[in-house]
């Protein structure tokens, strides 16, 4: 179960403990949401690089609603308001994980008079980074979010009785089509095992790739057709315990091809492992 800090008053984020998760909106709500206007959620901090890479990814690749930018007090007034929907960055933890460990989650939400803002209708929540790291080490998967968000929009959209649609590991289901495209991986994001390109491939014989981050960032940006990008968010200390979260993004179609998760150990630490690349090679 998640918790999730949620913004409140004062322009303040604070952690709130809530006993289930935000709603799976009815289809009504889903169908609802284009005709919102999409209102951003900027951080109270004059010098935010969050706010600068959100601007700037806005721009280039939010295109299923009109948007503009809002402050935390302005959220806060007009939260309840079907006619809007919301990008917010809250921070997240879960109740069962004993490390503490706190993550930037991106969320789409609904406007809805509901007495608690954990109770608006939730479209999407995927994790960002680990909380405390560098802006700049997530900045440009900022882009990269927001095309799953709208391509999983459309999923929902598609056939919103499907209550499975709630969970990213839904999309396990697409595993099968990664034979068909091309995977890139940074280095960084892998186990310590899988830091060569010559180990990757004698565990995934179809078109993969260790790469730097500034293939990465090219592929993003000019939408790369049948390609898709490693998003690992984890802490970087193993000692320290808590989750750490890959998905395989399309860069070309936003779409979710592979979700896992494992808990961080000395022996298991944070990135790409082993047992997920013989997962998604076998077929």
């Amino acid at each position: 179960m998640l918790k999730k800090i949620v913004l409140v008053l004062f322009f303040a984020v604070t952690i709130m403990p809530s006993k289930a998760q935000s709603p799976f909106p009815t289809a009504e709500e889903i169908e609802s949401f284009y005709g919102t206007e999409t209102l951003v959620v900027l951080e109270n901090t004059m010098f935010s690089t969050y706010n600068a890479f959100i601007k700037e990814a806005m721009e280039e690749f939010w295109e299923i609603t009109p948007f503009r930018f809002i402050s935390v007090k302005d959220f806060n007034t007009m939260r309840e308001d079907p006619a809007y929907s919301f990008i917010v960055l809250t921070e997240t933890k879960f109740d069962k994980d004993k490390s503490g460990a706190v993550y930037n989650f991106m969320n789409l939400l609904l406007g809805k008079d509901v007495g608690r803002i954990e109770d608006l209708p939730e479209m999407c929540a995927i994790p960002l980074s680990f909380a405390g790291v560098e802006d700049i080490e997530y900045g440009f998967k900022v882009g990269i979010t927001l095309r799953f968000m709208q391509a999983h929009v459309k999923h929902l959209s598609e056939d919103p009785s499907i209550k499975g649609k709630k969970y990213l590991k839904y999309y396990n289901q697409f595993i099968p089509e990664l034979a068909d495209k091309t995977v890139l991986l940074a280095k960084e994001d892998l186990e310590p095992e899988l830091q060569s390109e010559a180990r990757v491939k004698e565990l995934y014989d179809h078109d993969i790739k260790v790469v730097d981050d500034d293939a990465i960032k090219e592929a993003i940006v000019n939408r790369s057709a049948n390609t898709l990008v490693l998003h690992m968010v984890g802490p970087e200390n193993p000692r320290a315990g808590g989750m750490c979260f890959k998905m395989l993004i399309g860069v070309d179609d936003g779409m979710m091809y592979f979700y896992g998760e494992h808990k961080i150990t000395p022996r298991k630490p944070r990135g790409l492992q082993v047992n997920d690349l013989k997962r998604i090679g076998r077929f």
